[in-house]
């Protein structure tokens, strides 16, 4: 009976321990598939984290692409404010020109106006040439002073008169610069507005780029949370391996201890037939001798 409670026991542990290999495997197996998993895993974070490396580089860029086109933009418009500070001073200078123009306009009508004047006095003075002639020579030095007024007077209309060529020409050049600076204002303008369209594209792209990075990295928090559960799933799937290890173990130096108590048992057995065997002799040698 001993014996087979013991075999009904070690059947039982055979059973359990197959039980247990059962479970191992099928431990291994979901440990294989997780490690897979948690490879995969790892696989896209390095490709996820290699993409969001190129953009973040390629947003590098588009910063500094942007940094230059301020810069030029500022470039752009301090050259704007120059020009307009420059057509401001050629406005002022062509002002100042046209009020001299008027200036001597109005000195030059003066001047034609004395000479004028002077004519008139000179027929006046030619009328009266037969009644004057006790003062001929008086009228004479007159005459000779007024010529020479006359000459300087003509002299300085000739002056004026070429002042006011030169004035005219300046008045041109200073036409021709301002409608140079004009042009070259709209086009200023049209290349302001050309960066400045660029800059709001390039700002569009740079928040459509900025919004994917932060999926990404949504994405990347999201993956490292769940290689963190995968983790502690590990963790605890090898803990309890272990524990089932340690529960091998046991089963079988419990198992080892029940072979050894058996063997001890067999011997037992051997033992106690001998003496049954020896016994049995024993008594049929006194039947005989009682015989």
């Amino acid at each position: 009976s001993i014996i087979r409670r013991q075999r009904q026991e070690l059947q039982l542990l055979i059973a359990e321990l197959k039980d247990r290999d059962r479970e191992l495997n099928d431990m291994v197996v979901v440990h294989e598939r997780h490690i897979q998993a948690w490879e995969d895993d790892r696989q896209k974070i390095l490709t996820l984290a290699e993409r969001c490396s190129l953009l973040t580089s390629e947003l590098n860029e588009r910063n500094a692409i942007i940094k230059s086109l301020n810069k030029k933009l500022k470039f752009l418009e301090s050259q704007q404010n120059d020009s307009r500070i420059t057509l401001e001073n050629t406005q002022q200078k062509f002002k100042e020109l046209t009020q001299k123009v008027t200036d001597s306009s109005a000195h030059c009508q003066a001047l034609e106006e004395k000479n004028q004047s002077l004519h008139c006095s000179i027929l006046e003075l030619s009328a009266k040439t037969g009644q004057l002639q006790a003062r001929e020579q008086e009228l004479l030095t007159m005459l000779q002073l007024k010529d020479k007024a006359l000459i300087e007077t003509t002299d300085h209309i000739t002056e004026v008169t070429s002042r006011f060529k030169e004035l005219e020409s300046a008045l041109h050049v200073a036409r021709t610069e301002e409608f140079s600076l004009n042009r070259e204002q709209q086009d200023l303008k049209l290349t302001l507005n050309d960066l400045v369209f660029q800059v709001n594209k390039m700002k569009d792209v740079l928040a459509e780029k900025m919004q994917e990075s932060s999926k990404h990295q949504q994405e990347i928090s999201h993956l490292k949370r769940e290689n963190g559960c995968l983790r502690s799933e590990l963790i605890l799937a090898l803990e309890e391996a272990q524990r089932k290890e340690q529960l091998y173990r046991f089963i079988k130096s419990k198992q080892v201890r029940i072979e050894k108590e058996l063997s001890s048992l067999q011997q037992v057995c051997v033992k106690q037939q001998r003496d049954l065997h020896f016994l049995h002799v024993s008594l049929g040698s006194s039947e005989d001798s009682r015989q």
